[in-house]
């Protein structure tokens, strides 16, 4: 994306819509690419407040139950789908959003990992919302905890780091499965790749915005 608005809940669109078990409770409930990896082949797209999902046959769907019939045939459980959400500024937490709001990864850890790991890279593994540049030396990540920082207009709050699971070891064009990539980053990096952060002033970003910690 080249530009995109953050609300108190994260990138405006995110997380919208959900597939879920009803016999489950809470996160568990959620149906992910964890169980089902071939969900990263459907590419899904928000226009104009509609969600259209194309599948990896080229296939176009609107968020309606022929979509949930598509992705029954691949689950033996039961899937139910949410309702897109209108944007609830003053309730953020009825949004579908992770540990925190926003997910920020930088290009100086991913060529890290990826001289680790010894193989080529797609920073897709790891579902950022923000990819930072930042030259090799230019900053220690291991000190951003409870920082501020500002891109665009939005100013956003360090909380922690993120913790990995086996969702980086499929590879988002093949899905194929690859547990030697999350044995590396347990290895030399504790499972720790990434900042999870919150939106403390909504505004919009775009490709090419500078950073600033305040």
């Amino acid at each position: 994306m080249e530009t995109c608005r953050l609300e108190p809940y994260g990138l405006y669109g995110d997380r919208f819509c959900a597939f879920y078990d009803e016999t489950k409770k809470g996160w568990g409930s959620y149906i992910t690419a964890r169980q089902l990896p071939e969900l990263l082949s459907y590419k899904a797209r928000l226009n104009q407040g509609e969600v259209n999902v194309t599948a990896p046959d080229g296939r176009r769907f609107s968020w309606d139950e022929a979509l949930l019939a598509e992705i029954q045939r691949l689950s033996k459980r039961k899937v139910s789908m949410t309702r897109p959400k209108a944007p609830n500024f003053e309730s953020p937490e009825l949004m579908a959003v992770d540990a925190a709001s926003v997910l920020i990864i930088t290009d100086a850890s991913l060529r890290k990992l990826e001289r680790l790991w010894g193989k080529p890279l797609d920073l897709r593994r790891f579902r950022a919302n923000l990819v930072v540049s930042l030259e090799e030396t230019a900053w220690n990540e291991t000190d951003w905890t409870d920082r501020c920082l500002s891109v665009g207009s939005t100013v956003l709050k360090i909380d922690t780091i993120c913790e990995r699971c086996s969702m980086i070891t499929i590879d988002p064009d093949t899905i194929e499965r690859d547990p030697s990539l999350l044995k590396i980053v347990n290895q030399e990096l504790a499972l720790q790749f990434g900042w999870y952060a919150s939106v403390i002033q909504p505004g919009e970003v775009r490709t090419g915005d500078k950073l600033y910690f305040v």
